[in-house]
């Protein structure tokens, strides 16, 4: 019996030592990698802190009055909820004939959108941060991050914009405009960042050169021959058809599912101060 506890206790002694020393392998191995990627781990951190920045000061001395006041409840409710929307659509990626297997066309921007839109920018930043955050949580990445970060700084490109056109002066009018809007700057950023961070970074951290991504493309068209006709051939129009889309199903769907939402906000407001004060009234120009 002795004997068996001894190997019992030699057993777990070996396993726990196995896990201990895989646990510091993990450590150190993530240590050296922030180490050695602390500049892109920068410059996400400062594209974010800049983008919440925009547009919280939007929200502060541009929406004013405009700006809907909800609880704090009630605001992390819907974020959270939008945000887990867009987390789960993040993992649904469709592959495109006329781009490398590297870009992806996925619907996540949907969730997102209607969140700024109804809840104000500095949600509509935060919920493509906690998107991504709940993406990698769930699959993690195959791009070394950079598609992940590429992924919230688009977005936010597409995203911000649309919500400052909008919230300037609610109504159907300000929300196609809105779109369009956030459509070309999406695609103008989209492109010109790919081009000039995106791909070069990219090739950076996977070790590779950049004529081998190039040649990724060139093998699905045989016009692409250089970075530029790379973004050209298959960042444009990826960011268009992507813009289109989630342009078109927000315009369809918002207008019907925002009476909803303003119905249950008014309800709360009844139940919180027994009174029946109006919700805030968007034109329909």
């Amino acid at each position: 019996m002795s004997q068996f506890f001894e190997n019992l206790w030699s057993g777990l002694s070996e396993l726990a030592a196995r896990i201990w020393n895989g646990m510091l392998s993990a450590i150190k191995n993530g240590w050296e990698t922030i180490s050695a990627n602390t500049g892109f781990i920068l410059v996400c951190l400062g594209v974010f802190a800049g983008l919440f920045l925009i547009a919280f000061l939007y929200e502060r001395f541009v929406m004013k009055e405009r700006r809907r006041r909800f609880s704090d409840t009630h605001y992390i409710a819907y974020t959270a909820l939008f945000s887990g929307m867009a987390g789960v659509l993040m993992l649904l990626e469709i592959p495109l004939f006329f781009a490398p297997g590297f870009y992806k066309l996925d619907l996540s921007e949907l969730p997102v959108m209607i969140s700024t839109f109804y809840l104000g920018p500095v949600a509509g930043v935060v919920t493509e941060l906690i998107k991504v955050v709940l993406k990698l949580i769930l699959k993690g990445t195959s791009t070394a991050f950079v598609g992940d970060f590429a992924n919230f700084a688009v977005g936010c490109s597409f995203v911000l914009p649309a919500a400052m056109v909008y919230h300037a002066k609610p109504g159907k009018r300000s929300a196609l405009v809105s779109l369009i809007v956030g459509t070309v700057v999406m695609t103008v950023f989209g492109s010109a960042f790919n081009a000039l961070y995106l791909i070069p970074k990219f090739a950076e951290l996977f070790h590779m050169e950049i004529p081998a991504i190039v040649a990724m493309g060139t093998a699905v068209n045989k016009h692409i021959s250089s970075v530029w006709t790379l973004v050209f051939y298959a960042v444009v129009p990826f960011n268009l058809l992507k813009g289109v889309i989630i342009s078109a199903v927000t315009f369809l769907i918002y207008k019907r599912i925002s009476p909803l939402m303003h119905k249950l906000d008014a309800g709360r407001t009844r139940r919180k101060t027994h009174k029946e004060p109006e919700p805030e009234a968007e034109t329909n120009e």
